[in-house]
């Protein structure tokens, strides 16, 4: 009986941990938007050849080390770029290369690994 007992009082506060924690998925939803509008924003503000990658890999990383709602939103607003962009010019080589540093970012990776030349230092 005391070991039922205390399986199930386990199983509930693992229970009301997680929902204490599902609260707080659009709050970082929301920021993790809005790091990826920051490197977006950056990139096109540093006008520098070859660093998209980079870009593509901060904006991942800053939205993931918001917690499960900011790399939630990464995942959906990088997926969709890459779709539009597919659609609007771009070939799947480019996308393939994007989508690599997009989960680069997004797994913890270094984003500096995609640093290129020439990046002035304030981004």
């Amino acid at each position: 009986m005391k070991l039922i007992l205390a399986g199930l009082v386990l199983v509930l506060v693992l229970v009301v941990g997680a929902q204490a924690q599902l609260y707080k998925l659009p709050g970082q939803a929301f920021q993790g938007s809005h790091d990826m509008w920051r490197a977006y924003r950056d990139m096109k503000k540093a006008n520098t050849i070859g660093a998209d990658k980079y870009f593509h890999a901060r904006g991942n990383y800053d939205a993931a080390n918001r917690g499960p709602g900011g790399r939630w939103a990464a995942k959906v607003i990088s997926n969709a770029r890459e779709r539009i962009q597919r659609i609007d010019w771009r070939g799947e080589n480019d996308e393939e290369a994007d989508q690599e540093a997009n989960r680069w970012g997004r797994n913890g990776g270094d984003p500096n690994v995609y640093r290129p030349r020439g990046l002035d230092s304030k981004y």
